[in-house]
């Protein structure tokens, strides 16, 4: 039996189930090459079939998340939803009605689902599917916070867990408390749309101008450069109430927008940055605490965009209640394509466990493919490499940055050993390089290190169970501090990849450099430049090696050395190693 799941909202994409099994999951902004994209996911959809060597008729069941008012609003007038998309990412002047934008969209979203929502969605998505040529299959409907909550629950590897799901909005919620036990998903408490701690962030990201849903990791990196001060002396301390497993915001989101802008025009942005990310760290970590007490399950399965706050996910390890946690690494809108298929299949078949070992779901090239791209690039010179770990170690080693690529795509945000940079954990001057010229990315965004598991006790404080997606945040052991320079934060904490037996060629990477400095552990950071999508092809790779005026390249089976460097290095806009 085939699912498969699919979103058509923010940072779209497909996911294929065969048989209770994930065969494929992508999303669409690495096919489009537009970050986040909206656009009805056409492209990753063909991309599972492709992989699986399936038609679309083969499909049996297709599921997708949210039928709330203004969702299905946008699946009716899709240029209303691609006018927004410019809006958010700023592809367009200041509009003079700014915060009247931002009021229509607090005022739709927070409608929920009223009557004939799912109908219309339904109806959208069916016109959809049939230009694709889907037939014969049945289609599901399922709750933004159930899908969120199924990838968690159900790729967690737990029997028995405490699901919460914490984001922006979705379906008229913005959180959810739920219970798995003996082989069923129940929800026990949701947390409305006006009490969103998550809306409450994108607020604070939007004041401080930057994007809302996609610059957030960003406040949570500029409040480390703020004073410390006391929580009592938050000036937003009030403007969320946690009691028992709820959650309660002082203000609605429109007065809250105007509250916080009112707030945030008289201090440093560090400061308020600062404030925002407390606030957020005290109310989600009270409020999983008291879920924890309530229910009495000591293990945890967290999801949802709020969840991708590792300064937030770090408080919440540190529990005294908790016995396990788990945070599933496509945790934002993203993840809930997957999050409906496995729904859809939990609906018909009563599975609660489906195997997610790693998170290396999307397309992957040969090396036929591979040589066939590199031979129509004049400006490269390549060969086949048998030494790929040493040889990449030795250049590492010396101070130069490679750019890694091999194997099937990584689903998520974060890039994990497949389509990745990597340098060296202890040096400053590859971070800078990289920050200034390759990423061209504020200078206060930390890099995050890739390092063996056998390693990570010695490396990190706390470290009781391996973190294989970069979703937790750890102390850095300060005896280490000089190992891993380019990869630590200014208040000395890391958000790690533990590499074990998943990744076999970029472990060896990790072990040729453990053989040269005694430690494997490296500077990781996503193969794009910033504010574009992860690469995806070969195509990408090579544009990207271009476009940065890097230098080297590890792609498949072949060593690939750009012939422009020299050239680029002279250019204010490439890198000088």
């Amino acid at each position: 039996m085939y699912i498969l799941g699919l979103w058509d909202g923010h940072d779209s994409g497909a996911a294929l189930i065969k048989d209770g099994r994930i065969v494929f999951a992508a999303n669409e902004e690495r096919y489009t090459r537009r970050k986040l994209e909206v656009r009805f996911p056409c492209s990753s959809i063909n991309a599972a079939l492709r992989f699986e060597g399936i038609k679309p008729s083969d499909v049996d069941v297709v599921a997708f998340p949210t039928t709330e008012f203004a969702k299905t609003l946008s699946r009716i007038f899709p240029l209303q939803k691609e006018s927004y998309y410019r809006f958010r990412r700023r592809k367009m002047l200041r509009p003079r009605a700014e915060a009247l934008m931002h009021y229509s969209k607090y005022a739709m979203t927070g409608m929920g689902v009223i009557p004939f929502c799912d109908a219309l969605s339904r109806r959208s998505i069916s016109h959809e599917l049939r230009r694709m040529g889907f037939k014969g299959y049945k289609l599901q409907s399922i709750d933004h916070h159930a899908a969120h909550a199924a990838t968690a629950a159900f790729t967690s590897g737990m029997k028995d867990a405490l699901v919460i799901t914490l984001d922006g909005i979705g379906d008229g919620l913005s959180g959810s408390v739920s219970t798995l036990e003996g082989g069923v998903l129940r929800r026990r408490k949701s947390v409305s749309g006006r009490d969103s701690i998550g809306i409450f962030f994108e607020q604070a990201t939007n004041i401080l101008g930057m994007r809302e849903l996609e610059d957030e990791g960003k406040i949570m990196a500029m409040a480390d450069y703020s004073f410390p001060f006391d929580f009592s002396k938050n000036k937003l301390k009030d403007f969320f109430s946690v009691k028992g497993a709820g959650m309660k915001a002082k203000y609605g989101p429109i007065r809250q927008y105007d509250m916080l802008g009112r707030i945030a025009w008289g201090m440093p942005r560090e400061q308020f940055a600062y404030m925002a990310q407390q606030l957020l760290e005290n109310v989600v970590s009270n409020f999983v605490s008291n879920a924890i007490d309530e229910y009495g399950m000591c293990d945890i399965a967290l999801a949802g965009g709020v969840a991708s706050n590792i300064k937030s996910n770090m408080r919440i390890r540190m529990l005294d209640n908790i016995r396990r946690w788990y945070v599933f690494p496509h945790m934002g809108d993203g993840g809930i394509a997957l999050g409906a298929a496995l729904y859809a299949n939990y609906s018909i078949t009563g599975k609660t466990s489906c195997e997610f070992k790693d998170a290396y779901l999307g397309g992957s090239y040969s090396d036929d493919y591979i040589l066939g791209r590199l031979k129509k690039e004049k400006s490269l010179e390549f060969h086949e490499e048998r030494n790929k770990a040493g040889h990449a170690a030795e250049l590492i080693d010396t101070d130069h940055y490679v750019m890694w690529f091999g194997g099937r795509m990584e689903y998520g945000p974060r890039a994990l050993g497949n389509r990745s940079i990597v340098g060296s954990a202890s040096s400053e001057k590859v971070k800078d390089m990289l920050n200034t010229y390759v990423k061209q990315r504020e200078w206060y965004q930390p890099f995050c290190p890739s390092m063996l598991e056998e390693d990570a006790k010695r490396l990190l404080v706390g470290v009781k169970g391996m973190d294989r997606f970069m979703t937790m945040g750890y102390d850095v052991n300060a005896s280490r501090k000089e190992i891993m320079r380019s990869v630590v934060h200014v208040d000395m904490t890391a958000r790690p990849q533990m590499v074990g037996e998943e990744n076999t060629e970029y472990g060896d990477l990790l072990k040729a450099v453990k053989r040269r400095l005694g430690y494997g552990v490296v500077l990781n950071t996503s193969f794009n430049i910033h504010g574009t999508p992860i690469v995806e092809s070969p195509s990408d790779a090579i544009d990207t090696l271009k476009k940065t005026g890097s230098r080297y390249l590890f792609i498949g089976n072949y060593f690939v050395e750009n012939r422009n460097y020299a050239k680029g290095a002279r250019n204010e806009n490439s890198i000088r190693v």
